[in-house]
């Protein structure tokens, strides 16, 4: 079985003025890191907005809301009106 290399075409770029303190303390942790800074802005850059978006789309519930919810899911009530609603405009965004 042959292993397989993906190759990715880099040829985006981004451009930004930073501080001379800025680019300095950039450049001291570049050196210590033994990255590039191509590589250490990029990881850097990806760990950042990984977090704003786990931040923005991960809901983290404590454990009383949890074992609500799982109570809910376990139920087997019919879905109210406000229920059926709530699902039908939620579809209708999905499909638009």
């Amino acid at each position: 079985m042959s292993a397989t290399v993906i190759r990715s075409s880099k040829k985006e770029n981004i451009h930004f003025r930073v501080s001379a303190n800025e680019k300095e303390i950039i450049e001291k942790a570049v050196v210590v890191s033994g990255q590039s800074l191509t590589e250490f802005a990029t990881r850097s850059l990806l760990s950042a907005a990984n977090e704003v978006l786990e931040r923005e789309y991960v809901t983290t519930l404590s454990n009383l809301d949890r074992d609500r919810l799982l109570a809910m899911l376990d139920a087997d009530e019919t879905p109210n009106e406000a229920l059926r609603q709530a699902a039908e405009i939620h579809n209708q965004l999905i499909t638009d």
